[in-house]
């Protein structure tokens, strides 16, 4: 009998899979119709698969069956962030929409753009309202410029003199 694996121990295998199969997240996104922020975020454990889309999810990375349901399992989400939250509800709510979905935004930024980071100093930011009829939506739109780590050794001079 197998043993039962967590959700982290399926969140890494998923990540290995994905790499070694040469998987995209959009293709993955695609492979089950669903928005690539959402798919990322629900494969890195922030969001409960259907087992439907996790049949399909499980086949495409050759992954045991049995993680399924696991998929599907509502998750516990954000993490367990070592710092105190913010007390102010709407600044909370910007914390924790970072804290479910930031880390499908870094695996999305590495993916597109490569190795790097999306600059807060060369940088704006739009806040708009969105009329909808279940309530107005609040869309907010970050502008950053990529700036991909670099090692450059010709700037650096030892100072041992070799």
């Amino acid at each position: 009998m197998l043993e039962a694996m967590n959700r982290s121990e399926i969140t890494e295998q998923i990540v290995a899979a994905r790499l070694a199969k040469g998987l995209s997240w959009q293709e993955l996104a695609d492979a089950i119709n669903r928005p690539v922020v959402w798919t990322t975020s629900a494969l890195l454990g922030q969001q409960p698969i259907p087992a439907e889309l996790g049949e399909i999810l499980v086949g495409l990375l050759e992954l045991d069956r049995s993680a399924v349901p696991v998929l599907a399992a509502v998750p516990m989400r954000g993490g367990s962030a070592a710092r105190e939250a913010p007390a102010d509800p709407t600044i909370y709510r910007l914390y924790e929409a970072l804290g479910v979905y930031g880390p499908a935004i870094k695996e999305l930024i590495h993916e597109q753009f490569g190795d790097g980071i999306m600059s807060a100093i060369n940088f704006s930011m739009d806040l708009e309202r969105k009329p909808h009829p279940g309530g107005d939506r609040v869309v907010i739109t970050f502008d950053g410029k990529f700036l991909p780590y670099e090692w450059n050794s010709a700037d650096r001079v030892p100072d041992d003199g070799c």
